[in-house]
């Protein structure tokens, strides 16, 4: 019997409107299954889902850079790792010599910070619940108690993303992951800051076997988390090669995938 869900958001539980449906909210509240988040979005990014969903579980912001309860009292901290500055200005540095018009975005606990708006930043605005503070990057960086989680790069041109994916790759031995989360999307966390650590932590504080974990994703930054557990489900509209990791293959985001998930994978199983 399935005793907890993990679920990523964009592509997964949300539709394409950003929204979880009707449906999608009842089934998951009806299958009284404890239900996790677990997102590369930031936690005001989340909190709308978390208060849709009326859930009191732990939560997985940034890709596993954060750990968090939504409490009446504002958020309460699990764990957190936050990417080591030197990182941070790495990966600055490779941006400004190669992709100079690369939209670029840094994310503390409760804010999200950029250099200028541009068309990147527009198309996220669109999805996002909260708005960009304008800073300087270096100004910024200069701040001592400052906890950056994630660095978020959008292109919508593929041989550009391609290039740049490529391009960042070797950060991964340099204490970083580098994910690409969706078709324009690039997010850079701490190394540490995986899915599957986030699970990890929910699974020894349950005190759960892997048989008793199920996930539904869409990304490739789900496929560690898809590993971590015994039910992987991965949606119609995954990402080439994704669904080669899934147990079960359900609807795409638009059509309830998840509800559809839970109701002929999980509930009886």
């Amino acid at each position: 019997m399935i005793k907890h869900i993990f679920s990523d958001m964009d592509g997964t539980l949300l539709q394409s409107n950003c929204k979880i449906s009707e449906n999608t909210i009842k089934t998951i509240k009806e299958s009284q299954i404890p239900f996790t988040l677990v997102s590369a979005r930031s936690p005001q990014e989340m909190v709308e889902s978390i208060a849709d969903l009326d859930l009191h579980e732990p939560q997985i912001a940034f890709n596993g850079g954060l750990i968090f309860q939504q409490t009446p009292n504002g958020k309460k901290i699990l764990q957190e790792t936050p990417i080591n500055p030197e990182g941070i200005k790495q990966v600055l540095t490779i941006l400004r010599q190669d992709f100079p018009d690369i939209s670029c975005s840094l994310y503390d606990l409760e804010n999200w910070y950029i250099e200028k708006v541009d068309k990147g930043i527009e198309y996220e605005a669109q999805v996002c619940d909260f708005d960009p503070v304008i800073v300087d990057f270096v100004s910024l960086l200069k701040q001592t108690d400052l906890k950056i989680f994630k660095i978020m790069l959008i292109s919508f041109d593929d041989a550009e993303m391609k290039a740049l994916n490529e391009k960042l790759q070797h950060l991964n031995k340099a204490g970083l992951a580098v994910t690409q989360s969706a078709r324009n999307y690039l997010e850079i966390t701490d190394n540490l800051a995986k899915k599957s650590r986030g699970v990890q932590y929910i699974q020894e504080l349950e005190e759960l076997a892997k048989d008793d974990l199920a996930a539904f994703g869409d990304g490739y930054n789900d496929l560690v988390m898809l590993k971590q557990v015994g039910t992987p489900i991965v949606m119609d509209n995954a990402l080439p090669g994704v669904k080669e990791y899934a147990k079960y293959v359900t609807k795409d985001n638009d059509n309830d995938g998840v509800a559809y998930g839970i109701l002929n994978y999980l509930t009886y199983k």
